[in-house]
């Protein structure tokens, strides 16, 4: 009995279970401490907030950076993400100094709902907590804003959608017939925007032609592509379109021409003008314009020559008379007057030479004389402004001849200081008489007035006009010599 009563006792006395005493509070209040240290030990474990430290992926990039939460999100593995969330402890090799990131976010706190400056909570608070900013971008659209594209919408239904600004694929219409189908409908809706954007598509997947003869009986369409081009800058498309469509208004073609004006690059204003040839004109009018390009080739070489010569010195008439602008894109007329003015004795065969030019584009010879004599009297060659009015007949005699009238060769050299010796010998050749004198008299050359006065045989003209010339000087000798010789022969 007592044995039993000593086992009793034993058994009480060894539990781990024991009685509420006062003197064991200090005790408990150790163990409390001690659970409250693991606690935070596997707190750490999960998640470190050391400074000095930064997580980082199997990839090197520091966990919580835009980067690797994309490629975390992407992946959408739980497996792998904790896997990752077990291997990311201290010490690991997956840790790293790095400098401290701008984010407060560690891998706990971005994809378990806790950060560095609150406690734990929820995934959903912390993805809606308003005073945390989220650093994670949005990955995935939602599959609706899809639906435009993927679904096997109408041509009809097409068009309403892009009128209504939503996103669709046209790239599903591969036929021709659907194709046609979907720029009826979209001329049909009146909406310029819609007709361009299926304009554009076609032109990328039909061949010209095809896309040309589908136009043609396309007005509204038509007009819409040559629009777009014009704004765009495709010369050459647009070239061939008009150039395959004949029909075209003469405004619309020479609307077309009007356009090399808004070409500033020489050079491709001239391959512009060489595609304009080919157009619907009338046989003048592309006369015309072949003549333009081909004034435009010869100004680019003449241009190019002579800024050579000019800059090398090698010209004294180019240092005599230095250049005032470029010949580039100047008029047939302004063209020729260059040529006269600095190469008017080069041959024929030369690019620059005026009779080449006058050949090349038939200019008339009242044109020429008229264009050659203004430029050599600028020059005061006025040798080579006689050789100019000087003909030549079969009986190899010569004459003066100017298709202009000598009236107007008299004020162009006027004009250019030409001296009195000069001016008289054109002025005789004036054939009415009224001009002549009028001419004479405006320009001083005494000598005509008084042998017109004497041809006409009027005395008292003459007489006036003896008070009219500086006395003592020649032409009142030669007035006075004239009415002396009038009186002797009427008495004898």
């Amino acid at each position: 009995m007592s044995r039993v009563r000593a086992d009793e006792e034993e058994y009480w006395h060894s539990s781990k279970f024991r009685a509420f005493t006062f003197d064991d509070e200090d005790d408990e209040l150790s163990q409390l401490k001690e659970s409250k240290r693991a606690v935070n030990s596997l707190r750490d474990i999960v998640d470190d907030d050391d400074d000095d430290l930064e997580r980082v992926s199997w990839s090197g990039e520091p966990v919580g950076s835009i980067s690797w939460s994309i490629k975390e999100t992407a992946s959408g593995s739980t497996s792998s993400l904790d896997g990752r969330d077990s291997s990311l402890q201290k010490g690991s090799s997956s840790y790293a100094a790095l400098p401290k990131q701008a984010s407060s976010y560690s891998l706990s706190s971005l994809f378990k709902g806790r950060n560095k400056l609150s406690s734990f909570q929820s995934l959903s608070d912390a993805l809606t907590d308003t005073g945390v900013k989220n650093y994670a971008p949005e990955l995935h659209r939602p599959k609706a804003e899809y639906k435009d594209c993927s679904s096997d919408w109408s041509p009809k239904d097409t068009v309403r959608r892009m009128q209504r600004g939503k996103v669709c694929s046209l790239e599903r219409f591969r036929s021709l017939q659907d194709k046609l189908v979907l720029l009826d409908e979209a001329v049909a809706g009146h909406d310029g925007n819609v007709i361009t954007a299926v304009l554009i598509f076609l032109k990328r997947t039909l061949r010209r032609e095809i896309l040309f003869r589908e136009l043609e009986v396309r007005q509204v369409a038509l007009c819409h592509l040559i629009h777009f081009l014009r704004e765009t800058g495709e010369q050459k498309f647009l070239l061939d379109l008009l150039r395959t469509h004949c029909f075209f208004s003469l405004s619309l073609q020479l609307s077309q021409y009007r356009e090399h004006l808004n070409i500033q690059d020489v050079e491709k204003r001239r391959e512009f003008l060489k595609g304009c040839i080919g157009l619907p004109f009338s046989a003048e009018d592309t006369s015309h314009i072949q003549d333009h390009y081909t004034l435009l080739e010869r100004q680019i070489i003449i241009e190019a020559n002579d800024r050579h010569l000019e800059m090398a010195g090698q010209s004294e008439l180019f240092r005599k008379y230095p250049r005032k602008a470029s010949i580039l894109n100047m008029p047939l007329v302004t063209t020729l007057f260059y040529s006269c003015f600095y190469h008017y004795t080069e041959a024929e065969g030369m690019f620059s030479s005026p009779t080449n030019l006058k050949k090349t584009f038939k200019i008339p010879d009242k044109q020429y004389v008229l264009t050659a004599l203004a430029a050599r009297a600028k020059l005061r060659a006025w040798g080579d402004v006689d050789a100019l009015l000087t003909t030549k007949n079969w009986l190899g005699y010569t004459k003066k001849k100017a298709p202009i009238g000598f009236h107007r060769v008299v004020e162009i050299l006027q004009r250019n200081n030409a001296p009195v010796q000069v001016l008289q010998e054109y002025v005789r050749l004036v054939e009415d008489v009224e001009t002549r004198l009028n001419l004479a008299t405006k320009y001083k050359c005494h000598d005509v007035v008084i042998e017109t006065y004497w041809d006409l045989k009027d005395r008292i003209q003459l007489t006036a006009y003896k008070g009219k010339v500086e006395r003592g000087s020649a032409e009142e000798d030669k007035i006075n010599s004239i009415l002396s010789n009038t009186v002797r022969n009427a008495y004898s």
